[in-house]
Formats: structure tokens, C-alpha cells, sequence
């Protein structure tokens, strides 16, 4: 059974920093070949993609609100997902998703909150 679990999500002051984990399992050997993201949802707003990371070559790509101050890195030996945020904002406050996908499957982890406030 596939699995996404994200942890790391915290309050923390602006100008502080976090970073989130996504633990991928019952991918077996696939991993590799799923393009992992994370979301963030804030209140009374959609859904929209923070960063990216591809499966093999490991491209990269950022909303703009985020590049410069977020990075997105994977271990695929330990199925692992990351997302490193620095320069936190109060607007950086919303729940962040573990999402996977490759052509024919879509997966979500169920989101860690992460609240930035002073």
C-alpha cells in the first residue's frame, strides 16, 4: 500500500527556517520513476504547487512567491522527499502536502501545518 507521510510542519517566528519530510513507502523499486511535489493549502484558498523535484535527473522548479528562500531535494535509496524553507513568511502559513505522481498514478500524504507567526 503506497504511503505518504509528511512531518516537520511547526510554528515558527518569521525569518526563521523548517524543513519538511515526506517518507514515501510501498513504492517498492518505482520510486525513482515518480515526480515528487509539495503543496500548501492556507485557509480559504486553493491548493497550489510550492516545488517540484523529477525522479531521475532531479530537475527542479519553484512558485514564485518561494525560489530563492525554499529548496526541494530526494534521496531515492531512502525514498525520501525534503523541502528546506528559510526567509519564512507569515503568507508561507498553510498545510503542506507530500504529492507524488508519474503517468499513470497520483498520490497525497494527508499534510503537516506549518504556522508562520510571531
Amino acid at each position: 500500500q503506497v504511503k505518504l507521510a509528511e512531518s516537520g510542519g511547526a510554528l515558527v517566528q518569521p525569518g526563521g527556517s523548517l524543513r519538511l519530510s515526506c517518507a514515501a513507502s510501498g513504492f517498492g523499486l518505482t520510486f525513482s520513476l515518480y515526480a515528487m511535489n509539495w503543496y500548501r493549502q492556507a485557509p480559504g484558498k486553493e491548493r497550489e504547487l510550492v516545488a517540484g523535484i523529477s525522479g531521475a535527473s532531479f530537475t527542479t522548479e519553484y512558485a514564485d512567491s518561494v525560489k530563492g528562500r525554499f529548496t526541494i531535494s530526494r534521496d531515492n535509496a531512502k525514498k525520501m522527499v525534503y523541502l528546506q524553507m528559510n526567509s519564512l513568511k507569515p503568507e508561507d502559513t498553510a498545510v503542506y502536502y507530500c504529492h507524488a505522481k508519474n503517468r499513470n498514478y497520483v498520490y497525497w500524504g494527508q499534510g503537516t501545518q506549518v504556522t508562520v507567526s510571531s
